[in-house]
């Protein structure tokens, strides 16, 4: 089965951020950076069960860790219907308000 997969405006806003962020430093890294969540939102649409649960009473609400560099990034997301995912948050691990 194929999940589509939609951003809430605020995960819009996560990725437009982290990618100007990265972006002033090294735009190299920020189109790299780009690529490594596009994959990893490719792959939501095939095996979005495959991430781990944020909480165990909410089995549908899932986060996925997207490796990039030393670091990387966490997309929190959840599975909302058959066939539709919906990323709700991207934040970069080394984020004050990461949990």
């Amino acid at each position: 089965m194929s999940y589509q997969v939609r951003l809430t405006p605020g995960a819009a806003d996560d990725l437009k951020r982290l990618f100007d962020f990265l972006a002033e430093h090294d735009l190299a890294a920020a189109e790299r950076a780009r690529v490594a969540i596009g994959k990893a939102m490719a792959f939501l649409q095939t095996f979005p069960f495959a991430c781990r649960k944020v909480a165990s009473d909410q089995p549908l609400l899932r986060e996925m860790v997207i490796e990039f560099g030393q670091d990387g990034y966490v997309a929190f997301y959840e599975i909302e219907s058959p066939g539709m995912v919906t990323v709700l948050a991207v934040r970069h691990q080394r984020e004050s308000d990461f949990h």
